[in-house]
């Protein structure tokens, strides 16, 4: 079910009531009865006006007054104005809900009707009706002012000019009967077409809607002449050929209005319908009507482009182009592959590769399968392989550029070309030639950019910032300064387009080409001239003769072994030689790097063209002072561990040294709490200016957190369960009453007070010790709490249970003289003190209450009042 343009076929007029502002649209139209008396014809003439659903009494008119005027000089007919009595009133709501659409706004309009027969003479050229009446709803969009506007609605009765002798003539009736209800930023299609019984042809037009009335005399009893109508004042960007923007626009043979609608609220509309008779316009009937947008409604809707392309991959990704609805519950496309069944996606936003080239028929359907579906359909043309492209020849203003097209495609043939040449200074720096060309008139760098278009419809655009126009030829030269020896030839070179000359001429073969050969004996400037049609330019390159080559490889020196050092010989030479070559980085630079593996004598050969010349540098070595600090070792937490160091050297040093005994020993003894590396550093006196150093690293394991548990209170013959955590191994001492000592958690059984010790240890021998303080009451189990205590005080001062041969605290109270819940807890080790709500409560009487399980499990509960004493 196709809803993709959904609308709703009933017409709305939502209404802010007014005394006059009320009308929210209407239009006059005849209808041919027949022959009058003498040379009269009768007629029906029918005024429809659509008025506001809260509209009553005064604003409901009993009659309507309409003016007749002749065409030809626009003069009153005869008894002009009129009056129509009202034949019909009719209100049209739609209530909610309306299928597959959500929010809309209520629906509601009136129309009334009034008409009379009215007899005229016959004109030559016609007569035009006139109603006029004010005001039309506030708030209309594209109006300003958009309150207390009047309206004008007319139509024109044909001429007996206009028709043959024995033809009759009536205006044609719009389908369309009231103003529709349109969601906004949506995309809707309204068929506003007509029919006509004489089978005229018709068509259509956006037209100005005209003023009328006032809010002085709501109630025009007088209309006025057809050459005093007015226009009403639109909104700026709107008018009445756009009442509602470019985007929505009339079809001039269907009367179907389509489009994306604006933002919300009411628009007036005005369509003129004229009627065509053998090529010749008989009537024009004019519709004027108040288009609610609305901007709560929402709907379902699939919309895709007309045709979609692809110029530069088999890929494309797809997308409903229909504002995002939450009605829209599933997605599926296909994408239109012969022969195949898996060319499907249920993805919002699929990408999919194309199998070829080629058109392909693709189709989305929103809630398939569902009441509220949609669907659309388009092309996608798919054509890779296209490259736009172009190259540019010139360099001086004084010419013109030439610019050439270099753009490929794999499939069809470029058609179209449109080259924008960046000129400031002109508005007419287009072309749309293939290779064009183009002059400037100002120097500088120049935007230029080519769209081209091919035969499968591959559109693109490719720019060009840095097309650089100069006031003469650019000259490129590789070097402006140069070496020879006095018997060698070079050849200079230069670059451009134009023609080359050098100077001077002696000592020189080929002149005016871009290359000449020199041979010189002196040092000598050669001047180059490059002439481009009128556009000179020159450039300079020295020459420098030497009769020999000098060079110094430099002063023999000492590194130490595996070292790299660079050699650095002073010369006047353009290329290098070194040998012996394995050592080298590069053997043909004047300053390689070496890298000797013993002492290394390198000779160097420095040429100028066919002068040379050598020298020795000799490279000693010596290696590093030797340093082992030992092997690396893992310790316990507060252990220690001695280093065990070696050397080759004559002075050693060791670091960090606040966590070594006599770090001037190469044997020191090492006691970091946390895992440290100590670095041996090792000198000589041999020739190697660097140190040897080598690291041992001490790792310190973590540090064992042994805990026995909470000291504790039982009574005599109760079994108490101990138990240690910190590591995996656990040894108890002394055995006093337990069952096990060797186990984590033993258990305990006393008669008097005892301490007990457990060692935690791992399996790598590092432990740790705790203690446990165990009293032995020799009463049954109960909860011991202090009748008094002095918060702030250095004893004493919390309140806290003393609960003993209880093996849980289920809860310890403290009550306020009025009964007010002020501290409460199940831990036996937190007590009060003596605030609540972060203020010291009051010296006095609180009450307390507690209750416990012993360890058979029986309810121990105790209560009893305290003083607090401060």
């Amino acid at each position: 079910m196709k809803r993709s343009y959904l609308i709703l076929s009933l017409l709305f007029l939502l209404a802010e009531s007014s005394y006059a502002a009320h009308i929210k649209g209407g239009e006059v139209f005849y209808e041919y009865l027949g022959r009058g008396s003498g040379n009269n014809d009768r007629y029906r003439i029918t005024v429809r006006l659509f008025v506001d659903c809260g509209s009553s009494g005064m604003q409901i008119d009993a009659a309507a007054n309409i003016g007749i005027f002749k065409n030809a000089d626009n003069s009153k007919v005869s008894g002009s104005p009129f009056t129509l009595p009202n034949t019909g009133d009719q209100t049209l709501r739609l209530t909610a809900p309306i299928p597959c659409i959500i929010n809309p706004s209520p629906i509601c309009y009136r129309i009334r009707i009034y008409a009379a027969e009215i007899e005229l003479p016959r004109e030559p050229r016609g007569y035009t009706v006139i109603y006029q009446r004010c005001c039309r709803i506030n708030g209309i969009q594209n109006m300003s002012p958009n309150n207390s506007v009047g309206a004008s609605y007319t139509c024109q009765i044909h001429g007996s000019n206009d028709i043959g002798p024995n033809e009759v003539n009536s205006n044609p009736q719009f389908l369309v009967k009231d103003t529709v209800l349109i969601c906004q930023n949506r995309k809707f299609t309204l068929n506003f077409g007509a029919t006509d019984v004489d089978g005229d042809s018709l068509s259509y037009a956006f037209c100005a809607a005209y003023r009328g009335g006032s809010t002085n005399t709501p109630v025009v009893t007088d209309p006025s002449s057809p050459d005093q109508l007015v226009d009403v004042t639109y909104a700026n960007g709107l008018s009445g050929t756009q009442p509602l923007g470019p985007n929505v626009t009339i079809n001039p043979v269907t009367g179907i209005i389509s489009g994306t609608a604006p933002s919300g609220g009411d628009y007036v509309v005005s369509v003129c319908l004229t009627e065509w008779r053998r090529g010749k316009a008989i009537s024009v009937h004019a519709k004027d009507f108040i288009l609610r947008v609305d901007s709560r409604c929402d709907f379902a809707a699939a919309d895709l482009k007309p045709f979609y392309i692809t110029c530069n991959g088999f890929d494309f990704t797809f997308q409903n182009e229909a504002p995002f609805s939450t009605l829209i519950h599933s997605y599926y496309w296909d994408f239109g592959i012969p022969g195949r069944t898996d060319d499907t996606s249920t993805q919002a936003k699929p990408k999919f590769v194309f199998p070829d080239s080629g058109e392909y028929q693709i189709k989305l359907i929103i809630n398939r399968g569902e009441e509220c579906s949609d669907s659309a359909t388009t092309i996608l043309k798919v054509y890779p392989g296209f490259f736009p492209g172009f190259t540019v020849a010139g360099s001086c203003k004084l010419n013109p550029f030439l610019f050439n097209d270099a753009t490929s495609t794999r499939y069809g043939t470029i058609t179209k070309w449109s080259w924008a040449f960046g000129d400031e200074t002109s508005t007419i720096d287009v072309s749309t030639i293939q290779n064009a060309a183009w002059k400037y008139s100002t120097t500088g760098f120049k935007r230029v950019a080519l769209t081209v278009e091919s035969s499968k419809g591959c559109v693109a655009t490719i720019t060009k910032d840095s097309v650089e126009v100069r006031d003469k030829p650019v000259i490129g030269m590789p070097f402006r300064d140069t070496l020879i020896c006095s018997i060698d030839t070079l050849q200079l070179s230069a670059r451009g387009s134009g023609n080359f000359s050098w100077l001077p001429g002696s000592s020189i073969i080929n002149e005016n080409t871009a290359d000449p050969l020199v041979f010189p004996k002196t040092t000598t400037i050669y001047k180059v001239t490059i002439s481009d049609n009128g556009c000179i330019n020159t450039d300079s390159v020295r020459v420098r003769v030497v009769d020999f080559v000098t060079l110094t490889a430099g002063r023999d020196t000492t590194i130490c072994l595996t070292d790299a050092v660079t050699l650095r010989p002073t010369s006047n030479g353009l290329r290098y030689v070194w040998a012996p070559t394995p050592t080298l980085n590069n053997p043909n630079i004047q300053q390689p790097v070496a890298i000797p593996a013993s002492t290394t004598v390198y000779r160097v050969t420095s040429m100028i063209g066919k002068c040379n010349a050598t020298d020795d540098i000799m490279v000693s070595t010596v290696p590093y002072p030797g340093s082992n600090a030992g092997n690396d070792t893992v310790i316990c937490y507060e252990d220690t561990v001695q280093l065990k160091g070696s050397i080759v050297g004559s002075s050693f040093m060791w670091s960090p040294a606040n966590t070594l005994i006599n770090p001037s020993s190469l044997n020191p003894i090492a006691f970091p709490l946390r895992t440290t590396p100590y670095l041996l550093t090792v000198r000589d006196v041999l020739g190697c200016p660097k140190p040897g150093v080598d690291t041992v690293l001490v790792t310190v394991r973590p540090k064992i957190l042994a805990n026995a548990g909470r000291d504790t209170a039982i009574v005599t013959g109760q079994s108490l369960q101990l138990f240690a955590s910190g590591a995996q191994y656990f040894e108890w001492s002394p055995p006093l009453g337990l069952n096990k000592t060797n186990i984590q958690s033993p258990s305990a059984t006393l008669s008097d007070n005892i301490t007990y010790y457990v060692k935690v240890y791992t399996e790598e021998g590092c432990f740790n010790y705790d203690t446990l303080h165990v009293k032995v009451f020799k009463t049954n189990p109960d909860i011991f709490v202090p009748n008094a205590f002095t918060p702030g005080r250095i004893t004493n001062n919390q309140f806290r249970p003393v609960p003993v041969g209880i093996s849980t605290l289920e809860f310890f109270r403290v009550y306020n003289r009025w009964g007010q819940l002020i501290f409460s807890s199940n831990d036996s080790s937190r007590g009060w003190d003596g605030n609540f709500g972060g203020k010291q409560q009051d010296a006095g009487t609180y009450v307390w209450m507690a209750r416990g399980k012993d360890f058979t499990g029986r309810t121990v509960f105790k209560k009893g009042t305290m003083v607090l004493i401060r």
